[in-house]
């Protein structure tokens, strides 16, 4: 064999070794996670025989999930708060949701001090996981669960600038200490679906929030006289075969473009939507992670946008308002909303906040993470002044004249063939001047934004400035 062939062989089998060691490393550093809570891996079992699941908290250092005892002396994990942190927290029997699975290698592995972990390993006795501290806010959640009271729907509340999340309430829920006991009955109900995490999980037309998107969209193709739009209301616009009527039937007259986001009108938005270049909107609405991957490790469903250069009519007059196939989660709208609040900074919507052993010794801090610029600092601003003028004049006034102020977008998102049944949403942030926190509201067949969206939100952002 000639010195050059032999060389070229060398270099192939460092290449193949180099490749599987970089492999291997990424496995280790970035995979671990997802081939434990796969379900058909038997390494969690093992962990489980091994250590003792760690402890979740609150921000306030409240217990949200720990190993206990029962009544008959069997270990079980408990959750104090029952349902209200059903999904936001999860359960960690019959799979893992919420938080249980986000942190699942964590919770069931131990950093106790390697003598106390020999001596327990040695006398067969289990070690105690690691202790997994959220940024879920007590108060807030329990704010949030009794401003959805007995609608089906969502509430999430995050920090507008950190993304951190505050709380994160979905119902129907269930109660996580006896899913075992009631796996059948949860899993089956087909009619209310508790299991789903509807903040997450849950896909619906955004309606008039998506507003945010065109009005968005409209100022880009018109950065100079955007402010010059005006249009005529009469309740309704027709083009071709395709009517679209304002809600209710509301005739706004004459408008600007300030006050037809305000108004919420349905005519003007959609003459602005046919006006509009769909590539380019389709675009932006792909920058704003419609068809897109979520910056966060939250489970979740991937929201839809699916208009184009040969769409018809009549499904672009749908989309220019949210309705037709555009399909949105609340965390999706909650973090176009922070972008917005954050000068078009998005941030990944994380509710991890620090990891350490059972005795508290800090192993991990996790710090604000920002994800992309999604609009230009100026943009964000015009977007602001949008949204306050929607609390001051428009559908959210409701949110006017209170100690704090509020820029937000109400949303009223038909979802059957009968006339009026529609989905109530809300979604802004407090302190437009320097934003504090982001709220954003759906409820289920809950008629328009302002009917119920906008006096759940009012309660949140009450609790969180100490006003009830």
């Amino acid at each position: 064999m000639r010195k050059t062939e032999l060389w070229v062989i060398v270099y192939i089998f460092l290449t193949i070794f180099i490749a599987m060691s970089g492999y291997f490393v990424y496995s280790v550093q970035f995979s671990t996670k997802e081939v434990i809570n796969d379900t058909h891996n038997t390494r969690k079992k093992d962990l489980e025989k091994q250590v003792i699941r760690g402890t979740i908290y609150a921000s306030d250092g409240s217990v949200l999930a720990q190993e206990a005892l029962n009544s008959e002396g069997v270990e079980v994990r408990n959750y104090p708060y029952k349902e209200m942190f059903a999904h936001v927290v999860g359960y960690s029997v019959m799979g893992s949701s919420g938080v249980e699975n986000a942190a699942d290698v964590d919770l069931l592995t131990s950093n106790a001090p390697v003598s106390e972990k020999l001596q327990k390993e040695m006398a067969g006795i289990r070690n105690t996981g690691d202790s997994i501290y959220t940024s879920l806010r007590p108060d807030l959640q329990e704010a949030c669960y009794r401003a959805l009271g007995d609608n089906k729907g969502a509430i999430i509340v995050m920090d507008a600038k950190t993304g951190f999340i505050y709380a994160m309430v979905s119902k129907p829920d269930f109660d996580p200490n006896t899913v075992s006991e009631n796996w059948a009955s949860i899993s089956e109900d087909e009619e209310n679906s508790p299991l789903i995490n509807r903040a997450t999980q849950g896909l619906y037309p955004p309606g008039s929030t998506f507003k945010i998107v065109t009005l968005h969209e409209y100022m880009r193709e018109h950065p100079i006289d955007y402010e010059n739009y005006s249009y005529d209301c009469t309740g309704r616009i027709s083009v071709e075969d395709s009517t679209i009527e304002c809600y209710h039937g509301s005739v706004h007259g004459h408008e600007d473009l300030i006050n037809s986001f305000a108004d919420s009108c349905n005519t003007s938005f959609t003459n602005i939507g046919l006006s509009l270049d769909i590539p380019k909107l389709s675009d932006t609405a792909e920058r704003l992670l419609f068809n897109r991957v979520l910056p966060t490790d939250l489970s979740y469903s991937r929201s839809r946008f699916s208009l184009s250069s040969i769409s018809d009519t009549k499904t672009v007059m749908q989309s220019s308002i949210g309705q037709g196939k555009t399909l949105i989660t609340p965390l999706h709208l909650a973090l176009i909303t922070q972008a917005i609040a954050n000068d078009g900074v998005m941030m990944r919507a994380q509710e991890i906040v620090k990891k350490t052993n059972y005795q508290g010794v800090l192993l991990k801090e996790y710090k604000p993470e920002k994800y992309r610029q999604v609009m230009t600092a100026s943009e964000a601003g015009e977007m602001k002044r949008y949204m306050e003028q929607v609390c001051i004049t428009g559908t959210g006034k409701k949110l006017n004249n209170l100690p704090y102020k509020v820029a937000g977008k109400t949303g009223s998102a038909e979802f059957s063939k009968v006339k009026g049944e529609s989905h109530s949403w809300f979604t802004g942030f407090s302190n437009p001047d320097d934003p504090a926190i982001v709220v954003t509201v759906i409820a289920e067949n809950g008629g328009s934004g302002s009917e119920t969206a906008v006096p759940a939100a009012k309660y949140v952002f009450d609790a969180y400035y100490g006003a009830i």
